[in-house]
């Protein structure tokens, strides 16, 4: 087993995140690239200029820091980050929970980009360093969670797997804030990869990340929590047991804390997966 929240909660900062005054204008947010992009590239004993379009200087920024290890980053260059970060947030769009569709027992359904749910929790499914994708550009969940929160989560990640002293099993859940997400915090979950037949072991692993996650979230005496589908995609669960499992668990937790008033979202990206949840939660 790995350490618990009240072993890693200190090593990491979990108050709210300020958010900082967003950008006006496309031009800012180019110079803002410039800025990152030099610093960056300044790391890595790289020295460029740059005249290429916004959109091109905004991915390397995302590249770069897909391939960044964890490391401190001055003020400033958080700074920098934070308020670029936080307009593209506002840009996307911030959904509020009032979007999801409702069933009984509190459960939710949501078809949309996990990272834009103003919930108090989501779930990224993360790989056992926990320390997000390393691919540039990849768009995996773990990714795309990193990538728009900010280069602050891989160091806080990075600082808790060092308290832990060894990389983290399936089935346990670790937080850190969600930054310039619009949720106040991520949790980071590590579910079974598939690579043949489904074994009961990992059913039960794929459970537990359920579990260890809402147990958590009521720990914490938060009122909402969004789940991604985890394990599927290129962990390789199949859609359909994934959901079940997923329901499944989340109801039997919701019969035995009656006294919960925990919301739980699950999100879906993929037509597929809304279906099989839709037909799912319609029976519950």
């Amino acid at each position: 087993m790995g350490i618990s929240f009240s072993e890693y909660k200190d090593v990491i900062d979990l108050t709210p995140y300020p958010r900082p005054v967003p950008y006006d204008t496309q031009e800012e947010m180019s110079a803002a690239c410039d800025e990152l992009l030099h610093f960056l590239l300044y790391e890595k004993g790289t020295i460029a200029a740059f005249s290429a379009t916004y959109e091109n200087k905004r991915e390397n920024v995302r590249r770069y820091m897909n391939i960044r290890p964890a490391h401190p980053v001055p003020a400033e260059i958080l700074a920098v980050q934070d308020r670029l970060f936080w307009t593209e947030t506002l840009r996307r769009g911030i959904a509020e929970l009032s979007e999801c569709r409702e069933y009984s027992h509190g459960l939710c359904l949501w078809e949309g980009d996990i990272t834009r749910i103003n919930a108090d929790a989501i779930v990224n499914a993360a790989n056992k360093t926990l320390l997000g994708c390393f691919l540039p550009g990849h768009n995996c969940i773990d990714n795309i969670i990193h990538s728009r929160a900010g280069m602050q989560m891989r160091n806080d990640c990075a600082k808790i797997m060092s308290e832990q002293g060894k990389t983290e099993e399936c089935g346990n859940t670790k937080v850190t804030r969600g930054y310039n997400l619009p949720c106040r915090y991520v949790f980071h979950s590590v579910g079974p990869m598939i690579l043949r037949e489904v074994t009961e072991e990992q059913r039960a692993q794929l459970r537990s990340c359920y579990l260890s996650v809402l147990n958590q979230a009521e720990e914490m005496g938060l009122k909402s929590v969004a789940f991604c589908c985890l394990s599927t995609g290129v962990f390789n669960f199949p859609r359909e047991d994934a959901a079940e499992i997923a329901t499944g668990t989340v109801l039997n937790w919701k019969l035995r804390h009656p006294e919960s008033g925990l919301k739980v979202i699950f999100d879906t990206y993929l037509k597929e997966d809304t279906q099989v949840y839709t037909h799912i939660l319609n029976m519950i």
